[in-house]
C-alpha cells in the first residue's frame, strides 16, 4: 500500500492534540442532540424533510469537500496546474445550478427517499433494482476512498498505526450517523465545513508568502513546466499537448457536460441533503446555495498544490519520494506552528467524516429503503427498518474499511473518484435525462440504459486505455472520454430498446416527466416569502455568471 513520505511527520503537542479532542466531543454531541428528533425512519434517512435551505445548502458543499477532495484538488494542482479549476467552474457549478432549477422539483414532487426510487417511478423494477445495486456498492467504493486518505495522512502526520486511524475515525462516523441519523450527520457537516475553511485558509495565505507571492510562483512554474500550467485553457487545441492531457472537447463535453451532471444531479450523496429541507423551495435552493461557496473553495486546494509544486519541483516524480497527494501534508509541516496545525489536523479529519458521513448515510439510506424493504424484507412496522438501517450503517462501514486498499494504487486519488463516477454516475445520468424529458421512452430501456452506459465506460477504461489500444495522455483524460463513451453507449441503447418495448402509460408520468403537470399541488410546497435573495432563479443565475467571470484571469 502507497503511504504519504516517511520524512511527513508533523511537530504536534498537546495543544493540538487538545483542539482534535474538542472536536471530537463536539461531533458526539451534536449526534447525541439529534437523536431526541430520530422517531421514524423517515427522520433517520431524511431527517423528516425539515431543514432550513441554508443548513442543506452548507452541507450539501461539506458533503463533497471530503478528505479526498482536499488531497485529490491539491495533487491535481500540482500535477496539472491551473487547470483544476474547470473541475470546479465547469465541472461543478453549471450541473448544480441545473440541479436545483430543473432536477429537484421532480424530486421532491415525487415525495422519493432515493434517487433509484425516483426510477421505480419512471421506468420499473429491474431499472431500480441495477442502479440501487450499483450506487450501493459505488458509495462502499468511495467510502474507502476517505479511509483511505485518512489512514495514510494520519500514519505519516501523527504516527497513529494506520488501523488505529481507520478504527477511530470511522468509529466516530458509525456513532453519531447511528445514533442521530442524517441529521446528525448533516448539522455536522455544517461545523466541519468551517472547521475545514479554518484549516485551508491559513494554508493558502502562508504557502502564497513562503514563495513570493502568486507572480512570483508563476513564473517559477512556467519555467518548470512551461506557459500552459498556469492557464486554464492554454494548449487545449484538438491535437496540442498540456499538462492535463485533454484537449477543449473532451474537457466541455467529458467534465462539463457528462462527468458533472453525472455526479451533481444523480449523486445521492449530495443529492440526499436536499431532499431532507423543509419545502420544495429550500430544496431547490439548496445546491444554489452550495454553488457559491464552491466557486472559491478551489483557491483553497489549488495554491496549495501550486505551492507545493514549487518547493518540491520534482514532486510525483519518479526522483522524489514525495507523491501528489502529499502536496497538503507537506505544507502543513513546512508551514503551520503549534496550534494552527492542530486545527489543520482537525480540519483534515472533519474533511474526511464530511466524505465518510455522506456516502454513508446516502449508502445506508438506498440499502434500506430501496434493496432490503423493497425487494427482501417487506411490510414490516417502521421500527424495523429504523433498527435495520443503524444496523446495514455499521455494515457499510467496515466494508469500506476493506475497499480502501483498492485506493491505494493511485498516486493521484482524484483520478480513481473520477473513475469510479465515469462507471457508475454516468449511465445512470444518461438515463435520468432521457426519462425526465422523452415520455416515449419505454419501462424497460431504463435497465438497459444503465447496463451499457456503465459496461462501455469499464470497456473504454480497462480495456481500450489501459490496455494502450488508442493512446490517451492521462488517467483525467482517459476518465473524460470513458464518461463520453458511456453516456453515448446508454443513449443510444436507450432509442433502440424504447423502439422494440412498450412505453410506461402515460397516466403513469405526471409530475416524472418535464412538461407534464404534478399530481400534488404546488402551493403547499412554496415559501411565501418573495425576497429576490429566495428565488432560485436569480442565484442559480448569478452563480453561473460569478463561475464564468472567474475564468477570465486564467484563460490565456
Amino acid at each position: 500500500m502507497q503511504t504519504l513520505a516517511e520524512g511527513l511527520r508533523l511537530p504536534t503537542n498537546g495543544l493540538d492534540y487538545a483542539i482534535l479532542a474538542i472536536y471530537f466531543v463536539v461531533v458526539l454531541g451534536i449526534g447525541f442532540m439529534a437523536r431526541a428528533s430520530v422517531k421514524t425512519s423517515l427522520d433517520f434517512f431524511l431527517s423528516g424533510r425539515s431543514l432550513p435551505a441554508w443548513v442543506t445548502g452548507l452541507a450539501f458543499v461539506a458533503a463533497n469537500l471530503g478528505a479526498t477532495e482536499i488531497l485529490g484538488m491539491a495533487a491535481t494542482g500540482a500535477q496539472y496546474g491551473v487547470a483544476v479549476v474547470h473541475w470546479y467552474w465547469i465541472g461543478a457549478i453549471p450541473a448544480m445550478v441545473f440541479l436545483g432549477l430543473v432536477m429537484m422539483p421532480f424530486y421532491y414532487r415525487s415525495k422519493v427517499r432515493s434517487v433509484p426510487e425516483f426510477l421505480l417511478q419512471r421506468f420499473d423494477k429491474s431499472a431500480h433494482l441495477l442502479s440501487s445495486v450499483l450506487f450501493a456498492f459505488a458509495a462502499i467504493l468511495i467510502a474507502g476512498v476517505n479511509l483511505y486518505a485518512l489512514s495514510i495522512v494520519v500514519e505519516a502526520l501523527l504516527g497513529w498505526p494506520q488501523w488505529v486511524a481507520i478504527v477511530v475515525a470511522g468509529l466516530f462516523v458509525l456513532v453519531y450517523i447511528t445514533i442521530g441519523g442524517l441529521s446528525s450527520a448533516i448539522y455536522n457537516e455544517v461545523l466541519q465545513f468551517f472547521v475545514i475553511l479554518a484549516a485551508l485558509i491559513p494554508l493558502t495565505v502562508l504557502g502564497l508568502k513562503r514563495v513570493g507571492g502568486w507572480d512570483a510562483m508563476s513564473d517559477s512554474l512556467t519555467k518548470q513546466h512551461g506557459g500552459d500550467f498556469m492557464t486554464a485553457w492554454g494548449g487545449t487545441g484538438i491535437g496540442d499537448p498540456n499538462p492535463l492531457g485533454a484537449n477543449w472537447l473532451t474537457i466541455i463535453l467529458g467534465l462539463g457536460f457528462v462527468l458533472s451532471f453525472g455526479y451533481w444531479t444523480t449523486n445521492f450523496a449530495e443529492v440526499q441533503r436536499a431532499l431532507s429541507a423543509k419545502n420544495l423551495s429550500a430544496a431547490k435552493r439548496t445546491p444554489l446555495i452550495a454553488a457559491f461557496p464552491k466557486i472559491f473553495i478551489v483557491f483553497a486546494v489549488m495554491i496549495p498544490g501550486l505551492v507545493a509544486a514549487v518547493i518540491v519541483p520534482k514532486i510525483g516524480t519518479p526522483d522524489s519520494d514525495l507523491t501528489y497527494n502529499d502536496a497538503i501534508p507537506l505544507l502543513m509541516q513546512e508551514l503551520l506552528p503549534n496550534g494552527v496545525l492542530g486545527i489543520a489536523v482537525t480540519g483534515l479529519l472533519a474533511a474526511f467524516m464530511a466524505g465518510m458521513a455522506a456516502n454513508v448515510s446516502s449508502f445506508n439510506t438506498v440499502f434500506t429503503t430501496d434493496i432490503w424493504q423493497r425487494y427482501v424484507v417487506k411490510d414490516k412496522p417502521d421500527a424495523y427498518y429504523l433498527r435495520f438501517g443503524r444496523l446495514i450503517t455499521a455494515i457499510g462501514v467496515l466494508a469500506s474499511i476493506g475497499t480502501a486498499f483498492i485506493a491505494a494504487s493511485f498516486s493521484n486519488i482524484m483520478s480513481y473518484l473520477q473513475t469510479l463516477f465515469s462507471f457508475f454516475n454516468v449511465p445512470m445520468f444518461v438515463v435520468f435525462i432521457i426519462g425526465m424529458f422523452w415520455k416515449r421512452a419505454s419501462m424497460k430501456s431504463g435497465v438497459w440504459g444503465l447496463v451499457a452506459g456503465t459496461a462501455a465506460a469499464m470497456i473504454n477504461y480497462f480495456w481500450i486505455y489501459k490496455g494502450g489500444i488508442i493512446g490517451i495522455p492521462s488517467d483525467q483524460g482517459a476518465n473524460f472520454v470513458s464518461a463520453i463513451v458511456g453516456f453515448v453507449a446508454g443513449a443510444v441503447v436507450m432509442v433502440v430498446v424504447t423502439l422494440f418495448t412498450a412505453p410506461k402509460p402515460e397516466a403513469e408520468l405526471a409530475g416524472l416527466v418535464y412538461g407534464t403537470e404534478s399530481p400534488s399541488p404546488d402551493e403547499e410546497l412554496e415559501e411565501a416569502d418573495k425576497a429576490w435573495y429566495r428565488k432560485p432563479a436569480l442565484l442559480g443565475w448569478g452563480a453561473i455568471v460569478l463561475a464564468a467571470a472567474c475564468y477570465i484571469p486564467y484563460s490565456f
